[in-house]
């Protein structure tokens, strides 16, 4: 069905549905990219010295997509608000060691950075890009690269 669109403000609102549902779909797959690595994160380590909460395994949060400025925004991030079983740290050191390779601040033989091998493994490396271009032409869009 053709949209006839006859200023910005209409143009803008035809747009609003298609950017929503791609934005949670990317922001989707960067969730499930971050949880993926949480997971290598704990898996790849078995703590002697500290007994593990759990709690930054499960920190991943994902903002549906809203309109934002004009425009269109989902949010993924770690919750280290959320980190209060920790002693003696606070739950964003937790999640900024995680990104440096270390596991409770201790230098180990696996070492995932968590937030950033999931920016490598979703924006750097152009999956999301591809992504979007691809829902976009499912939609009838003509998109070049």
């Amino acid at each position: 069905m053709a949209v006839h669109v006859r200023n910005m403000k209409e143009l803008s609102k035809a747009l609003q549905s298609v950017l929503l549902k791609m934005t949670d779909q990317l922001a989707e797959r960067v969730y499930e990219t971050l949880n993926y690595f949480l997971q290598d994160y704990y898996a790849g380590y078995d703590p002697s010295s500290y007994q593990r909460t759990l709690d930054f395994l499960h920190s991943a949060v994902k903002v549906d997509a809203q309109p934002y400025k004009g425009g269109v925004r989902a949010r993924v991030y770690i919750d280290y608000d959320s980190l209060d079983g920790y002693r003696n740290v606070s739950g964003y050191q937790v999640a900024k060691w995680s990104n440096e390779g270390l596991h409770g601040g201790m230098e180990v033989d696996h070492k995932p950075h968590v937030w950033q091998d999931t920016i490598d493994n979703t924006v750097s490396n152009g999956e999301l890009l591809k992504l979007a271009t691809d829902y976009l032409k499912s939609k009838g869009f003509s998109v070049r690269t």
